[in-house]
């Protein structure tokens, strides 16, 4: 039997690993009632989550009326407030996940997230779902400094050499992972139940997954 393609295979959080949609909605919504704005379905905020917070709330005032960069950096300290403290009220693991896990890490695969979330909040996350020791490298979208959240390549190289190096894939929902899969030379597997701010099939990835019980068939086919 060949052996598994990769020795290293990093996810997404938000809407890859994790359905987060409903508190991100409740975050989102918390600063669009205090700033006297309508709120905002689940199904609207998902195609805003992807690039941080900031990014995602932005396009949820846009959406319901516009706002000043001053006004924006206000509700958005609001919105984290809140976020943090029901950060994981409504937020599970998708259907199949957890197996997949299990079976990738069964055949020594080190597995990593690497997420355009605040570092602090994807690892309170984790913490809350018991999923931290899972994960050799947790990146957020701070920890490579300003401006270098995916698309940047540089938080997929980091998660490569935290995890020792050798081949990699990434798993997310986004052009962004997309994007910061292929700028470090490595393939992308896209998910069509994630929150996708354009249809999966315009990703450019190397491969699309409906659900989990197929990552690891096409990760073998990669």
């Amino acid at each position: 039997m060949p052996s598994f393609p990769f020795k290293i295979v990093g996810l997404d959080l938000d809407g890859t690993l994790l359905d987060t949609s409903g508190d991100l909605t409740a975050a989102v919504n918390h600063a669009l009632a205090s700033a006297g704005r309508p709120l905002l379905t689940v199904e609207q905020v998902k195609p805003m989550i992807g690039g941080g917070a900031r990014h995602m709330l932005a396009q949820g005032m846009a959406a319901t009326g516009g706002c000043s960069e001053e006004e924006l950096d206000v509700l958005h300290r609001r919105l984290l407030d809140f976020y943090e403290a029901n950060i994981c009220v409504m937020t599970q693991p998708y259907p199949h996940a957890l197996d997949a896990l299990d079976r990738l890490a069964g055949m020594g695969v080190t597995l990593a997230i690497v997420t355009n979330k605040l570092e602090r909040f994807a690892r309170a996350i984790l913490d809350t779902l018991a999923l931290t020791p899972r994960f050799a490298a947790i990146i957020g979208g701070d920890t490579m400094g300003p401006g270098n959240g995916k698309p940047s390549r540089k938080p997929i190289d980091a998660m490569i050499q935290r995890c020792g190096g050798g081949t990699a894939a990434f798993v997310g929902d986004s052009i962004y992972d997309v994007a910061a899969a292929h700028a470090a030379g490595i393939p992308a597997i896209a998910c069509r139940f994630g929150f996708l701010m354009q249809p999966v099939e315009e990703l450019g990835a190397d491969a699309i997954i409906d659900g989990f019980d197929q990552l690891i068939p096409v990760l073998e086919r990669l």
